[in-house]
């Protein structure tokens, strides 16, 4: 079951900038404490004929929209034709990736957006890993702490897995779809291709290919995704 996990099972590198930085990895999540620097390095090598540097480590590809009304704070990237709409505040150590959208009101931190990712309104994005053509419907939080401040740990198999990490919100791997208003509990891990029902709380590892209602209600063998 921990393979499920592995980086390589859940995400397709060649839809991300950030592709040397998880290819370094086991698990997703070990990317989280490097973002900054990664970023901090990979701007520097980026095209100014294809990005404007406009603030300190704020790299916005020239073919991105960003409203006026967004809060950046670098380290950020942000890739071509990627779309940052009204009030999005983007706090810092952030990769928002190609045909990427950051709606009205989101906030993110610490994360890394696949190309093609849309978290569209009112959203929480935390110390997280969204993959490729990943959706989270209007309102949904990956929350990244636990209320008593201890390390995430994932249950796997009857086994409880430490991730090392006081913070760290959600992966969810390519073609996931979170319907509205769920919350991604700290360390959710949710397999490629599923979708999760709105309103919903999510806990620990979602298998791939799954629909999940609760835990007691989860259909795995959904059919894959039509690109």
């Amino acid at each position: 079951m921990k393979s499920e996990l592995e980086t390589k099972v859940l995400l397709d590198l060649t839809h991300t900038i950030a592709r040397p930085l998880f290819e370094q990895t086991v698990y997703p999540w070990e990317v989280l404490d490097k973002i900054g620097e990664f970023i901090l390095q990979t701007g520097k090598t980026l095209s100014a004929e294809n990005y404007d540097k406009i603030g300190e480590n704020i790299w916005v590809a020239k073919s991105a929209k960003v409203a006026t009304s967004a809060c950046l704070k670098g380290p950020l990237i942000i890739g071509e034709n990627a779309e940052i709409r009204h009030c999005a505040f983007i706090r810092g150590n952030v990769i928002v990736g190609e045909n990427a959208v950051v709606g009205n009101s989101t906030e993110v931190k610490n994360s890394i957006l696949f190309d093609n990712v849309q978290a569209p309104h009112f959203n929480y994005v935390g110390d997280s890993v969204y993959g490729y053509k990943s959706h989270t419907g209007a309102g949904v939080i990956a929350s990244n702490l636990k209320s008593d401040k201890s390390n995430v740990t994932l249950t796997i198999d009857g086994e409880k897995m430490d991730t090392g990490r006081k913070k760290f919100g959600a992966v969810i791997g390519d073609y996931v779809e979170v319907g509205c208003n769920s919350v991604l509990n700290p360390g959710t891990v949710v397999g490629r291709n599923s979708m999760i029902y709105p309103v919903s709380r999510v806990r620990g590892f979602v298998p791939k290919n799954s629909i999940f209602k609760s835990p007691e209600a989860m259909i795995e063998k959904y059919l894959p995704h039509v690109d």
